[in-house]
């Protein structure tokens, strides 16, 4: 990223030579994208992120499809991120049918209600292929081929961003139309990310302006944040599989290591680990209210969260555990700890140590509360 950050200015859309230099960058950047992501480099969009990826490809979509009058109907799951559900929700402002579907107790979709939900008129499914809380991993070949045999002319979107670190999106995603990723969360820069848009699918710009990006996304190129992104996601591929399976080993570790520190029913796992990322570790401490316990784990240098990490900072019960079908005492108790690349065994270790200790003092004074 250096060169376009110390001295080289350009701005793709010129014609000058600083100008060329940039455009080079971004084609070249765009042909790494497509090339992890199974795609062809013309069915790469660039964005400002997941969330206005996801905006694009679910807004975009549904409203090409209603103005050639092929239908009015949105279909997604209970348990999306939030730039997903709240861009459906604008949809069924605007008129159209929006449907949303259940999860089981881990978070899978229930794919009979899936098919229930799809009509001849529906335009656009979205799926996300790991959730962002509790990471499950759903079954994307299967919505497809439910999409295929219900509902022919839907495309399928999803939201892909945070799969791509652990899971090899251009087999996992290669049924989705519309597949939606963000730089940060495989180690490239915050604010760019990507869709990509395959040949057939069409889109209803969001963002109107200067016509870049197919006169699909508009607005001068972060070129810098582009670049890196595709050197990110470059390393992310070429080393994932050893990373996962370093990464796995190190969540166990996790979970294994809160288990032994508690008494038996102190913790519990929310899904099902041999379904979901590598990397998160999803729990519950019954009776232990995770707001508190997030700021004794903040004083003791272990960054973990409530919920996903992209809401502003208000601790909701989150509608994934609801749509799991956990109570809200659970809910309230349920705390993400998710590992990445730097992840260590001595800072998992360290993490064991704090996450047990704040349990035991948050339930020990429950209990004296309780007890008067």
């Amino acid at each position: 990223m250096l060169p376009f950050l110390q001295g080289s200015f350009g701005n793709p859309s010129g014609q000058h030579a600083q100008a060329r230099v940039a455009k080079t960058a971004i084609e070249e950047a765009r042909e790494q994208v497509a090339a992890a992501l199974g795609a062809k480099p013309a069915e790469i969009i660039f964005t400002g992120g997941g969330t206005e990826a996801d905006n694009l490809a679910i807004k975009g979509a549904a409203r090409s499809a209603r103005d050639r009058g092929f239908g009015d109907g949105v279909v997604t799951t209970a348990v999306e991120h939030h730039a997903v559900l709240h861009s459906c929700e604008r949809l069924g402002r605007d008129g159209f049918r929006v449907a949303k579907v259940g999860v089981d107790g881990n978070g899978v979709l229930d794919l009979d209600a899936l098919a229930a939900a799809l009509d001849e008129r529906t335009t656009v499914v979205s799926v996300m292929l790991a959730n962002n809380e509790v990471g499950t991993v759903q079954p994307l070949s299967a919505v497809a081929g439910v999409l295929a045999e219900r509902s022919p002319r839907a495309v399928l979107h999803t939201d892909a961003v945070q799969a791509a670190a652990w899971l090899d999106v251009a087999a996992a995603a290669a049924d989705a139309a519309l597949i939606a990723v963000s730089a940060h969360k495989f180690g490239g820069p915050k604010g760019v990310g990507a869709l990509v848009v395959r040949q057939g699918a069409k889109l209803v710009p969001v963002i109107d302006g200067g016509g870049q990006e197919r006169d699909l996304r508009s607005g001068t190129h972060n070129v810098a944040g582009i670049v890196g992104m595709a050197a990110a996601l470059t390393a992310t591929v070429a080393h994932r599989a050893e990373e996962a399976a370093r990464v796995a080993a190190l969540r166990d570790r996790l979970a294994d290591g809160i288990a032994a520190g508690l008494p038996d029913g102190a913790v519990r796992t929310n899904g099902d680990p041999a379904t979901k990322l590598v990397n998160n570790c999803h729990v519950a401490f019954p009776g232990v209210e995770a707001e508190a316990l997030l700021l004794l784990l903040d004083r003791d240098g272990v960054c973990a969260s409530a919920g996903s990490s992209c809401a502003s900072g208000a601790l909701e019960p989150s509608h994934v555990l609801a749509a799991m079908g956990l109570p809200v005492e659970l809910a309230r108790s349920s705390v993400r700890l998710t590992l990445g690349w730097p992840s260590t065994e001595a800072e998992v270790d360290e993490a064991v140590a704090v996450i047990t200790a704040g349990v035991d003092r948050l339930a020990g004074r429950a209990r004296r509360v309780s007890t008067g």
